[in-house]
């Protein structure tokens, strides 16, 4: 599908308010839209929000999942990291996620992980990846469009976490960035957009431990006749700033020229359109096959105040199932 059969497929079905799911890939390459009719449910399962096109089977087992972790090795990340901090330097970004995938070791299949996995987002494409999503791309009620980046990572093992985390300068510089990029982003299509919750911590739970995530609120209102539009309005804030960067353009860039390889439906987003309303993700927590076996996807942002080893240790903490 190219990107003007994804606007007008959008565009039709959201006019004549007809339900679909989405989802489109980080670089762009391979959008995707399905109605109810075409999603072939033995490819892709999802959920979104209160949306869902599967139930979890009766024999579903009790097996925890159990995943060993063998990361990226330092001396490579930090060969990209110094990179990276030489752009900031320049003044080329000021804001870069920065993403590897990190060989793991799971005892259960993709399958069996999605039923398991305890996450509001989720989608599961057989054979291909399983992704757990914690993180909402945006959603569209009440002809009003709203946006949750979240930014921000840490344990809720360590002492005081919340505090800590909401009063790092580096934190709240990296933030503040992605809720002003998220802002002009909106505001190519909404009116009226303003920050109604600012730096806000979410519990994520998995079986072992859990981390608090920072995110923010953001509202804008549409047109009456938004559905028209909604295609365009799409494509043109892709991909999601938390998980790419600021400024956009010069930091896809720089992401090409560190990372391993195309990142592809990780960190893309999906969702889907109920005929009236669309609730979507940013897709993240991302497990995929590939020929050399799995590989988890995680990252986080680099600023000039970053420290290679907290950044690198984040990259590590993020790879875990959301299970209890």
């Amino acid at each position: 599908m190219t990107s003007e059969e994804f606007k007008n497929k959008v565009k039709y079905l959201a006019v004549n308010k007809k339900c679909f799911f989405f989802m489109v890939d980080f670089e762009k390459k391979k959008p995707l839209v399905l109605t109810n009719e075409e999603i072939n449910t033995s490819k892709i399962l999802f959920k979104v929000g209160k949306y869902s096109n599967f139930q979890i089977p009766k024999n579903n087992n009790n097996i925890k999942i159990n995943l060993d972790k063998i990361p990226i090795k330092k001396s490579q990340y930090l060969k990209s990291f110094k990179k990276v901090q030489d752009h900031i330097n320049r003044g080329d970004t000021y804001l870069l996620n920065l993403t590897f995938p990190s060989k793991i070791r799971l005892n259960e299949n993709f399958e069996n992980i999605f039923y398991k996995a305890k996450s509001k987002y989720k989608i599961l494409m057989k054979d291909s990846f399983v992704s757990f999503s914690p993180e909402c791309f945006i959603k569209i009620k009440n002809n009003k469009v709203f946006s949750y980046p979240m930014k921000g990572t840490i344990s809720s093992n360590i002492i005081n976490a919340k505090n800590k985390i909401l009063n790092d300068k580096k934190e709240i510089r990296e933030h503040s960035t992605i809720v002003d990029l998220i802002r002009n982003d909106l505001a190519m299509v909404a009116k009226k957009v303003k920050v109604n919750k600012f730096r806000y911590i979410d519990e994520i739970f998995n079986y072992k431990s859990s981390l608090f995530q920072v995110s923010s609120e953001i509202e804008g209102d549409l047109d009456y006749n938004w559905q028209s539009k909604l295609g365009d309005f799409l494509w043109s804030i892709l991909p999601a700033g938390s998980v790419s960067g600021a400024p956009k353009d010069k930091t896809l860039e720089i992401i090409k020229s560190v990372e391993l390889d195309e990142r592809g439906y990780y960190s893309g987003i999906y969702g889907y359109f109920d005929g009236e309303r669309l609730d979507s993700a940013v897709n993240i927590r991302y497990i995929e096959k590939t020929s050399s076996g799995l590989l988890y996807r995680s990252g986080g942002g680099i600023t000039s105040n970053s420290n290679f080893d907290d950044e690198f240790d984040e990259l590590i903490k993020k790879i875990y199932v959301p299970t209890i």
